[in-house]
């Protein structure tokens, strides 16, 4: 008999479907099926790849409320916030099939008269993603897309506790008439199918989203087979309220990106700087915007603040909660937390905070909003760079100079000016440091799923 794996909702800790397990075989069968299929997709031209990806995307539009509501029963995110990260990840497949046909090559003069040189772009092979639960269908698309744009087929492992969203959009793309093989889901675990795609020399590329622990030992596993690798690692990323900042949009940022999905992004504001001169203002304001916040089943109208994705994830919170508190911090709102229906936390702002806390040492995951007051900008910086991550930072300042001082030096790779929310399908997105290794996103995120040919020819 076949194993299976039980999807939770996280907010009734029911189980809400079983999907069967691929074993080992099953997973290196896919992986030949896709690179035997590679050996004949990669010969489909661009234009014709272009239009199955907008064929797919809009047979996405067509069942975006159906994925939505798996999205959020699997992952317990808001539906409101559901149906957003579908139509995010939906524009991935939109971006990367207008530029499909835009992989250009070029020619290079030579410096010889009977010599011509030419440089070509053509698909890497056959490309394994490995997804998170936190997105699961924003972060596939994000790779699926470009990896199929540029010829390539591809097979994803998705997030053991969030597999129904992805399955659903894979199972799309065949509607759509993407050939079987061209586009793949296994399920499994994380160190099983790592191991199968780290190994296996039908592999060309691995793209990973997920902990910068899992990542690392991606990348060393990777190594044997010397892959292409791109990583979208962890984050603990800062956010500086500098004196001059309009304090309203200071206010709405925070909220935008600290408390999305109930706080358990990679790119979440995890630590708050406030200038003291503005210090009472923001702390005051900010809590009272953060009460408003209703916490409930994602399905649920109204509701902001989902559950936790499981009880490990609602530990650790806290645990950082309760570590902050014994340490000396105020609860300015917030504070509570229950796991006897669901995984919830109260979104939370805390005030009086020092560096030694937890919350200001590891990626919190959660609704928690730690507030530390700095005098002068410099500080700020010192402290947001204080981290062996480098993903993302952001920043409230009217001053242009002041703004851009900041973009020179914090060490992060995405920056949101006066913005909670800066991520879109034609900008680059990746982190410096132990965060990542390369850019998903805009043009940068294609060419990392082509290989580049240069021809030297003597007429």
């Amino acid at each position: 008999m076949s194993e299976e794996l039980k999807v939770i909702n996280p907010a009734t800790r029911q189980e809400i479907d079983r999907v069967k397990k691929d074993s080992v075989e099953e997973i290196e069968r896919k992986v030949k099926r896709g690179h035997e299929k590679f050996l004949e997709f990669k010969k489909v031209n661009a234009h014709k790849r272009a239009e199955l990806l907008f064929k797919w995307a809009d047979k996405i539009d067509e069942n975006k409320e159906e994925i939505a509501k798996l999205v959020t029963l699997e992952g317990g995110k808001p539906y409101a916030e559901a149906l957003g990260e579908v139509e995010y990840a939906n524009s991935y497949i939109k971006y990367y099939a207008e530029e499909a046909k835009r992989i250009y090559g070029r020619t290079v003069p030579s410096d010889k008269d009977n010599n011509r040189i030419v440089v070509t772009r053509h698909p890497i092979g056959l490309v394994a993603a490995i997804t998170p639960w936190n997105f699961p269908v924003a972060m596939m698309a994000r790779k699926a897309a470009p990896a199929v744009a540029a010829g390539n087929t591809f097979i994803v492992k998705p997030a053991s506790a969030t597999p129904l969203s992805a399955m659903k959009f894979i199972d799309l793309a065949l509607d759509a008439g993407f050939d079987e093989g061209v586009i793949q889901y296994v399920n499994a675990s994380g160190s099983t199918a790592g191991k199968v795609f780290t190994q296996s020399d039908k592999i060309m590329k691995l793209t990973f989203t997920g902990s910068t622990k899992v990542g690392k030992s991606l990348m060393s596993d990777a190594s044997v087979t010397v892959k292409n690798v791109t990583m979208e690692l962890g984050g603990h990323a800062p956010l500086i309220v500098h004196s001059d900042a309009d304090i309203e949009q200071a206010v709405e940022g925070t909220i935008a990106s600290k408390f999305r999905n109930a706080g358990q992004t990679c790119v979440c504001a995890n630590r708050i700087y406030v200038h003291e001169d503005v210090l009472d203002e923001y702390t005051e304001k900010l809590t009272s915007a953060v009460k408003e916040l209703k916490v409930g089943n994602g399905m649920d109208e109204g509701v902001k603040i989902g559950p936790l994705i499981d009880e490990a994830g609602y530990d650790k919170v806290m645990n950082q909660l309760e570590d902050a508190i014994d340490k000396g911090a105020v609860v300015e709102t917030g504070g509570k937390g229950s796991k006897d229906e669901g995984y919830f936390i109260e979104p939370t702002v805390l005030s009086n905070i020092s560096d030694d806390m937890l919350c200001m040492t590891e990626e919190t995951f959660g609704p928690l909003a730690p507030i530390q007051s700095y005098k002068n900008l410099d500080e700020a910086i010192d402290k947001a760079n204080g981290t062996e991550f480098g993903l993302a930072a952001y920043y409230f300042t009217k001053d242009y100079a002041t703004g851009v001082y900041l973009t020179e030096n914090l060490d992060f790779g995405v920056l949101g000016w006066n913005n909670g929310a800066p991520s879109a399908a034609n900008i680059p997105f990746g982190g410096l440091k132990e965060s990542g290794v390369g850019r998903e996103g805009a043009p940068e995120g294609l060419e990392p799923y082509t290989e580049t040919k240069v021809t030297s020819i003597n007429l």
